[in-house]
């Protein structure tokens, strides 16, 4: 099982920078992979970010160039630059043992964090 943590959001103005935390603990295998998602009441979660096994990151296109996500032993990080209100959603950070299947699905996903939620006005 594994146990995921997020912290760091809060409220920013427009064209700010926030980074969220994501401390993983538990009994996890190397070739985890994770990602980061967030949601907005009435919508469906959305992927944001990830890790592969091999170290590779992929990115939402609304976040690409402003958001860097990395990994620091049993910390995920997301770095969010430049946020604007269309930012403002719950945080979620992600994990799941198998690395296969699509990585924006939340299905593809074991486990998740409570949240921390980013508003951008």
């Amino acid at each position: 099982h594994v146990q995921l943590v997020e912290s760091g959001g809060g409220s920013v103005q427009a064209g700010g920078s926030l980074n969220l935390s994501c401390t993983i603990s538990g009994n996890m295998r190397s070739r985890h992979c994770f990602g980061w998602f967030r949601q907005v009441p009435g919508k469906e979660r959305e992927g944001v970010a990830t890790v592969e096994s091999d170290g590779s990151k992929r990115y939402s296109d609304s976040v690409k160039g402003r958001f860097t996500i990395s990994q620091a032993q049993d910390t995920l990080y997301l770095e969010m630059n430049n946020l604007n209100p269309d930012d403002t959603a719950m945080y979620y950070c992600a994990a799941r043992s198998s690395c296969v299947g699509p990585w924006r699905s939340p299905d593809s996903y074991e486990y998740w964090g409570q949240g921390t939620q980013v508003t951008v006005s």
